[in-house]
């Protein structure tokens, strides 16, 4: 068969594996899905939780959602209306953020009305954070289409003229300088504001005191794009990728996981399941990569310095339904512990949970009003933690629980906990136990060194003619737009 149409395997039906079936049916190749659990969609997966008044309905894992063009961009390719699909609404305020000292400052869309809140709240002068976020601008401009639209692992990506654009920016990228740096620099004169940006190397579970300067970009993809809620929450952009694959005829077995990619020699040949074996000279990893290598592939020689970089960090997610609306929230909320880098020193260096830990709390009912009952709200509270290495995730959780909600019942000036009404908590082994994350890391390998990008694992084995890997824990990262990306190098690595 010509290669153009040659029947592909994918392994996981996550965003990264439903995207990349998309593309590669769109472009004639037979598709055929396998994905253990009993539905599509990974992490990026919903579920309901039951309550007296009504039920509250939650997406499990992503909850923020940048760079939407790059969803629209799978549907037309597929020649069809991206808003026949999938619809969505860019988010303003962005985020409201709490601070250990009382101080609450709001995030706005537009840039200068971030700026002059950041000025009249905490003093730093508007004209610095405008001039901080024109340079994270440039600094993205410069470098996404190399690092993060193409393969770091193929010679013809050096030669373009887009690469030799990315590589003059280098010098200014600051790789031999930290993020926690880069911040001080620009606004050391107030450690909220510091604080504020350093979060932002959570976004690839990473340590601003470690991560390269490099990711001081990151602010750009909301302050200069936009962060966006899609109609129905995050998993209707699985929902969405779902219905045009079956469109284009493309095969899901559900509850039917993969045990092993068949080779010989150096060619892929196929999948061994439990029910039968299936014939298919490509294959796509959109498994994490460590389990791809130690389950699936157990005779092949596993590449054991890229499966043993530093993990990304984890989360401890509690989903609340909660019985009664907060005015002052909005669906991104963020409160900052005392003190940031005991709580990464934590995180990173003792592998446990800080006595003081910054929360999140996305709230989707603010937008879909039939996400929880008329009243209360849908609370899904997170909280960075390290991957799992054994530690006793029990005391943990209720060590962690006591503390987020004493921080948000004085935040908010109300007890808490009387008014949970529903409850479930995923842990970093239940993670790790649920998606094949492996240990919990929620992004694969961290990025907290200048060669990260480098090291992690290509979007194509080196070995093994006809495999490919997609995902959070490849090439170019974890989140929703870098796995999106991933599908996308793997569909032109295959097609071209």
């Amino acid at each position: 068969m010509p290669p153009s149409r040659q029947p592909v395997a994918v392994v996981g039906a996550g965003v990264a594996g439903l995207a990349a079936a998309v593309r590669l049916a769109v472009a004639g190749h037979p598709v055929t899905v396998f994905e253990a659990s009993a539905s599509f969609g990974g992490k990026m997966h919903q579920f309901d939780l039951p309550g007296a008044a009504g039920a509250y309905r939650f997406d499990a894992g992503p909850s923020l959602f940048t760079l939407p063009q790059l969803v629209d961009d799978i549907f037309r390719l597929a020649h069809r209306a991206p808003a026949d699909y999938f619809r969505y609404e860019r988010l303003d305020p962005i985020t409201n953020y709490f601070f250990a000292d009382g101080t609450r400052l709001t995030a706005w869309a537009d840039a200068d009305k971030f700026a002059a809140e950041v000025e009249q709240k905490l003093g730093v002068p508007a004209g610095d954070v405008a001039q901080f976020l024109a340079r994270s601008g440039r600094a993205y401009d410069a470098t996404a289409g190399t690092f993060l639209h193409k393969s770091l692992h193929k010679a013809g990506t050096y030669l373009s003229p887009e690469t030799l654009k990315a590589v003059a920016a280098l010098p200014s990228l600051g790789l031999t300088g930290t993020m926690h740096a880069r911040h001080e620099s620009a606004f050391g004169r107030d450690p909220r504001l510091v604080q504020l940006f350093d979060r932002y190397a959570t976004y690839n579970g990473s340590d601003p005191y470690q991560a390269p300067a490099t990711l001081s970009l990151i602010p750009h993809l909301e302050h200069g794009i936009g962060a966006f809620y899609p109609e129905g929450g995050i998993y209707a952009i699985a929902q969405s990728l779902h219905r045009l694959a079956e469109e284009f005829g493309v095969k899901f077995r559900f509850g039917e996981p993969v045990r092993e990619i068949l080779t010989a020699g150096t060619l892929v040949t196929g999948v061994r399941t439990d029910q039968d074996i299936y014939d298919f000279g490509l294959v796509v990893s959109n498994m994490d990569v460590v389990p791809t290598y130690r389950r699936l592939l157990p005779s092949q020689p596993a590449p054991e310095r890229t499966l043993a970089q530093p993990r990304s960090s984890s989360a401890l997610i509690f989903y609340w339904g909660v019985g009664r609306s907060f005015p002052e929230l909005d669906v991104h909320n963020i409160f900052f512990s005392a003190d940031y880098k005991a709580e990464f020193d934590a995180i990173f260096q003792q592998k446990t949970v800080a006595d003081d830990v910054t929360v999140y709390v996305n709230i989707t009912s603010k937008k879909t009003l039939t996400d929880a009952p008329a009243g209360h709200e849908n609370w899904f509270v997170m909280v960075n933690v390290p991957h799992d290495e054994g530690q006793d995730w029990a005391a943990l959780t209720a060590q962690t629980r006591r503390v987020v909600l004493a921080k948000l019942s004085r935040a908010l000036g109300v007890e808490l906990e009387p008014l949970i009404r529903a409850e479930k908590t995923w842990t970093p082994p239940g993670i790790a136990a649920d998606t094949s994350s492996f240990g919990g890391a929620l992004y694969g390998s961290s990025s907290n060194n200048a060669l990260a990008a480098f090291l992690r694992h290509p979007n194509f084995s080196g070995r093994l003619d006809g495999l490919y890997f997609c995902g959070g824990s490849v090439h170019p990262g974890g989140g929703i737009p870098l796995c999106l990306l991933s599908a996308k190098i793997v569909a032109e690595l295959i097609l071209n």
